[in-house]
């Protein structure tokens, strides 16, 4: 199989030296690109094409990165942009959570970062042209010409579009601490290198998108969401100490099933083939020490501010779901509110792209097994399941 050789890899300082980050940007965003490119070099299974997206993936990155920090020096009043109280949805993958954020977002008066504004996040967006603005037809239009042929299945998995807000991955990516890249690409020696990290700097960067999308087009609120909040919690709340959590639960049988051939599908531009019991393998640990840090934390943190729910109450009645959020989380649940959450329930019904179609056997995997490496999740919230 085709691939780069590893002497055509750039480097590092290289890559740093184009993208003209600030010093304290540079050095926060040094270790994590290091290490990504250092993966990057021992993974052999990538396609040539596989491999030219993970460095394209890291340049953009840099770029959106670039973009924040050179506007905050044009306009230092952005880092006085206060966050407060932001809630934060995240848990084990397809239990719902995107489904939960983006009626929450629906919210005229509640602020999600929308996909269009962090994949270009720079000039800052404005409430008197956000709702008109070209760069969201630009996403649009992206989505269009790139989720076709290999990628087709992902809209039948994982709503996408201009308007659909987006996952903080994509932010937490340009800090070079995020989980984001191994979905796409595997690059399984990054994944000790990220367990092990200190991801303050991350949240930092986070807060940085969030002030630079806010600053000229306020709320009083943030929701955000990701699953890998739950690998980094103290770094989260060191950044955000007034955060306050949502978790829905569901099956992990069901969970490890769809999730599995979801990020078949999202690698499968990356590799020519793929091993799907090892993919199986791989994502059933993956996924649960995220699970596992969070259990232990909230153990040692039991006045943690969360919300937990069922994934099949979400499912059943998810207006009432969104108004149980709001109450938890000191919101109001407005006409407006309901409006627009209701609105997006009519105009993307399940199966809006598709029936998306998978099975554990089809990775290897077995109810017994997802079982045993699940038992304390099991456990600790079988009454949500």
């Amino acid at each position: 199989m085709a691939s780069i050789p590893i002497a055509d890899a750039p480097d590092a300082d290289v890559m740093l030296d184009e993208s003209r980050l600030s010093n304290e940007l540079r050095t926060g965003v040094r270790p994590g690109l290091a290490a990504m490119l250092d993966a990057l070099a021992a993974e052999r299974g990538l396609s040539v094409e596989g491999r030219a997206n993970a460095l394209g993936l890291f340049r953009d990155n840099l770029r959106r990165l670039a973009a924040i920090d050179a506007d905050r020096r044009r306009h230092p009043e952005i880092a006085d942009v206060a966050i407060e109280r932001p809630v934060f949805i995240l848990g084990l993958p397809r239990c719902g959570t995107s489904l939960l954020h983006a009626l929450i977002g629906a919210d005229p008066g509640v602020r999600t970062p929308m996909s269009w504004e962090v994949a270009q996040p720079s000039p800052p967006p404005e409430a008197a042209t956000y709702a008109g603005d070209p760069r969201a037809q630009a996403f649009d239009d992206y989505v269009a010409a790139t989720f076709t042929g290999k990628w087709a299945d992902m809209l039948k998995a994982h709503p996408i579009g201009a308007w659909i807000p987006q996952e903080d991955g994509m932010i937490l990516e340009t800090s070079f601490r995020s989980l984001n890249p191994l979905t796409m690409f595997r690059l399984p020696e990054y994944y000790p290198w990220y367990l092990a990290a200190d991801a303050t700097f991350a949240y930092r960067v986070h807060k940085m998108f969030l002030q630079q999308l806010g600053w000229r087009n306020p709320r009083q609120r943030w929701v955000l969401k990701v699953q890998e909040h739950a690998y980094h919690l103290p770094e989260l709340r060191a950044v955000y100490p007034d955060a306050l959590f949502v978790q829905p639960h569901r099956d992990p049988v069901t969970v490890m099933a769809s999730i599995c051939r979801l990020i078949e599908v999202l690698r499968s531009t990356a590799f020519a083939e793929q091993d799907r019991a090892a993919l199986g393998e791989e994502l059933l640990h993956l996924w649960h020490d995220g699970q596992a840090r969070m259990m232990a934390y909230r153990a040692a943190h039991p006045d943690l501010p969360i919300h937990d729910l069922r994934y099949r109450d979400l499912a059943a009645d998810p207006v009432a779901a969104v108004r149980g959020v709001y109450d938890f989380a000191g919101m109001a649940f407005t006409a407006a509110s309901d409006v627009g959450v209701r609105g997006w329930l009519a105009d993307n019904p399940a199966g809006k792209h598709g029936r998306h179609v998978y099975a554990l056997a089809d990775y290897g995997l077995t109810e017994d097994r997802v079982r045993e490496v699940y038992a304390d999740y099991i456990a600790a919230y079988r009454a949500y399941l």
